[in-house]
């Protein structure tokens, strides 16, 4: 399975960017607005046994109506949109440090998952996705016979 690097320096320049925001933003006497536009990287682990592989994310406060699952081209694209509970009352925050707005993130399948047989569940803000191995990859056992 194809995962994502990790870039750190990636990371650190975009904390470098909100930093800059919220400092220009101190003297002015207003809350500094919500990044709506920015894909936020959740958090994702992937483990694998004979019979499967399971990814397991992060996505806490996420309504379930609002996740898109699907697999295109043998690419499993997890989607979707956090939405602020009060859209109303956006402007009355003082502070807005959680993330808000569209997510996205995609995944390349290995050959010997069954793209058909992809399942997901969600359950105290965490997405479970099951994706079967093909039976034919799987290991058998071979009985020898006396002869």
């Amino acid at each position: 399975m194809m995962l994502q690097r990790w870039d750190p320096i990636r990371d650190f320049e975009r904390f470098h960017e909100e930093m800059d925001r919220i400092f220009r933003g101190l003297g002015t006497g207003r809350a500094v607005p919500v990044q709506t536009d920015v894909t936020c990287p959740f958090a994702v682990d992937v483990l694998e046994d004979k019979d499967q592989v399971v990814l397991k994310a992060e996505l806490p406060g996420v309504n379930p109506k609002d996740v898109d699952l699907h697999v295109e081209d043998n690419v499993l694209t997890i989607s979707g949109e956090k939405k602020l509970e009060h859209e109303d009352k956006k402007d009355s925050y003082l502070r807005i440090e959680r993330y808000y707005g569209k997510f996205s993130r995609a995944f390349t399948l290995p050959p010997y998952v069954d793209p058909n047989q992809v399942s997901a569940e969600y359950k105290d803000g965490v997405l479970t996705v099951t994706l079967p191995k093909r039976p034919e990859t799987k290991p058998r056992q071979i009985q020898v016979k006396a002869g």
